[in-house]
């Protein structure tokens, strides 16, 4: 061979390779023993034009079915079965194209250990969620605050809509604090790439769902965050977006067809009104603005009809349960979303990971509405499988008019009263996450009008009403903030940054009334942890006697008796008032003070007891 042809044929092997580095794979590598046999390979590659490629698989128990082309010559994708002897291993893709042979590896891995028991164990009522902004929470690893060659390089802790530089590192670095407060379950705004130029901070805008943001540590910090969670026999939420995209996504700026997203002729928003979809008098053109209307114009709206972006969602978050070992997943703004597209979804999901939870954003009006969205006991065409939601309707309808509306026949405290009546309409009630606050909306202690009573009631109430109760970062301590703007409440957890001279993780600088506040949900949280009957019994509440609201949770082995006096004045509470379930019962103790209480007792106004009984 000649130095000439040896110099072509090694500068031809430089380029095809060279090729065959810029060659995307979604997903990035998959799974032996998956039992749905089949997955789609959606290939990339943004320097090459694939309209006449063709495609050849080479490995022992894995077949090509089926290769699509795209309108955008930059993609294809590979229908693939894996047989169940399948081995793991580099599967080799040999790419024809424009007379070029291009060869890329993909790999197949094994099966995560332990799903079911140690991972994707879902989520109970057993459980306490604490959610946070990782942003906003604890920077672990100040190296990862600018990743150069992303869009936003902004980072001032000074402004609300800039990144403050809270990383997965400074999550990992406190899981004791989360234990201390009685927490099993740790919830995060998404954690996916967020390549946007500017608001980057919430991670609603994802622009690669394959990769973990690399501000917060990427693929290795989230993976670690988990393990070290799971060691503790804690459990990891995954925030996940089927609605929307990013703008700046590559599904976005480099669509395979333009139907991948929902087209308009011009900017059209959703109107945000979910009555359009089941309203037995709606209009299909309310209907079409409600589900394909665009969140805002940076989150482009996904178009879950097409059968590809079906499979890519679908996909993508069975990947992330096997890849990062997610128990459960809450799925933002869920009803702008395709509902029987979802019900596929959450099929799939449940099929490989039968415990697996998923509880969905469902900002609704009403009780009735935020069940169409969930397993429920109506009669309906539609049938949602989807476990809970978070719910609104309790807060908003409930728990907040409870404690700050004066007690009329209609208004007060038998609105929480009413509001849970309504629950013979959900399959499992048990099964939806109740709270006080979250990154949408004012903090919990600003919404009761910083009132300590009403917002030590608000807490003794969520961690003894029915479903699973979910913290919002630092409202345990009496964080303030009303949403206008968002990032009001949305600031940093204190401690979180070296040199923050006030530190709630080791109570250094609060002040004794926040301290107080901070022991009081920790002994709520420390008591729930071995109350079954709060974690798993059943509950009966009686109709408020002008604003005195008394309830029980209660199994075979406790029965605990809730207190809730929302009137002007103290009021008188007899155990004989409530015999189905003090029959048994002559007295009882405080949960929080320990002090004993007689079959007669005194609760001051806007106060609440939480009382085990004993005989």
């Amino acid at each position: 061979m000649s130095k000439r042809v040896g110099c072509i044929l090694v500068l031809s092997f430089a380029f095809i390779s060279l090729l065959a580095q810029s060659i995307e794979f979604y997903p990035s590598n998959w799974f032996v023993q998956m039992k749905n046999k089949q997955v789609q390979v959606l290939i990339r590659a943004s320097n090459m034009d694939f309209t006449n490629a063709s495609l050849q698989v080479n490995y022992p128990g894995v077949r090509l079915q089926k290769l699509h082309h795209f309108s955008n010559g930059h993609y294809i994708a590979a229908d693939l079965l894996i047989e169940p002897s399948t081995q793991p291993g580099q599967i080799v893709f040999l790419i024809t194209n424009q007379g070029k042979k291009i060869t890329q590896n993909w790999t197949l891995l094994p099966r995560r250990k332990g799903l079911g028991t140690q991972f994707a164990q879902g989520l109970n009522s057993s459980d306490l969620i604490y959610f946070l902004m990782p942003d906003r929470f604890s920077n672990g690893d100040p190296s990862n605050d600018r990743i150069a060659g992303l869009k936003d390089q902004a980072l001032n802790r000074d402004s609300i809509f800039i990144r403050h530089g809270g990383d997965l590192q400074g999550v990992n670095n406190h899981l004791d604090y989360f234990q201390k407060l009685g927490v099993t379950t740790l919830w995060m705004t998404p954690v996916v790439e967020n390549n946007m130029p500017d608001r980057t901070e919430h991670g609603y805008a994802a622009t690669n769902n394959y990769k973990i943001e690399p501000r917060f540590g990427g693929n290795k910090a989230y993976l670690t965050l988990s393990e070290n969670l799971h060691k503790r026999g804690m459990k990891l939420v995954q925030d996940i977006v089927y609605n929307h995209f990013g703008r700046f996504h590559f599904l976005v700026q480099d669509a395979p067809d333009p139907n991948w997203l929902h087209q308009w002729p011009t900017y059209t928003q959703t109107h945000y009104r979910e009555q359009a979809i089941f309203d037995p008098y709606h209009s299909n053109s309310d209907v079409k603005k409600m589900i394909d209307g665009w969140f805002t114009t940076e989150m482009p709206d996904v178009n879950q009809e097409n059968i590809f972006v079906e499979k890519y969602l679908t996909q993508n978050a069975i990947w992330s349960v096997e890849t990062y070992g997610v128990d459960a997943f809450r799925v933002d703004t869920y009803k702008y979303c395709n509902v029987e597209v979802m019900n596929r979804l959450n099929k799939a999901l449940l099929d490989e990971y039968p415990k697996i939870f998923t509880f969905g954003e469902c900002w609704v009006e009403g009780v009735a509405a935020q069940a169409y969205f969930i397993e429920n006991n109506l009669n309906l065409p539609f049938k949602s499988n989807l476990k809970a939601t978070s719910d609104f309707s309790l807060l908003f309808g409930g728990i907040l008019p409870a404690l700050n509306e004066a007690n009329t026949w209609s208004n007060g405290v038998i609105k929480l009263y009413t509001t849970l009546s309504y629950d013979f309409l959900y399959k499992k009630a048990n099964n939806n996450v109740i709270f006080l606050d979250n990154h949408d909306m004012t903090r919990i202690h600003s919404a009761l009008g910083e009132s300590i009573p009403k917002t030590k009631m608000a807490y003794a109430w969520l961690f003894t009403c029915r479903g699973i109760p979910q913290l919002y970062y630092g409202s345990e301590f009496l964080m303030k903030g009303i949403t206008n703007p968002d990032g009001l409440v949305r600031l940093d957890f204190p401690g979180g940054w070296v040199n923050d001279k006030k530190n709630a993780f080791t109570e250094q600088g609060l002040t004794n009334v926040e301290l107080d506040f901070l022991h009081y949900v920790q002994a709520l949280g420390s008591y729930r942890k071995s109350a079954s009957a709060l974690k798993t019994g059943d509950m009966m509440q009686y109709i408020p006697d002008e604003g005195l609201y008394v309830y029980f949770r209660y199994d075979a082995r406790q029965t605990i008796m809730c207190v809730m006096n929302t009137d002007t004045k103290t009021r008188e509470v007899k155990l004989a008032n409530y015999p189905e379930r003090t029959k048994a019962y002559t007295r009882g103790r405080d949960i929080i003070s320990g002090n004993l209480t007689g079959s007669q007792f005194s609760i001051p106004a806007m106060s609440m007891q939480v009382i085990e009984l004993t005989k």
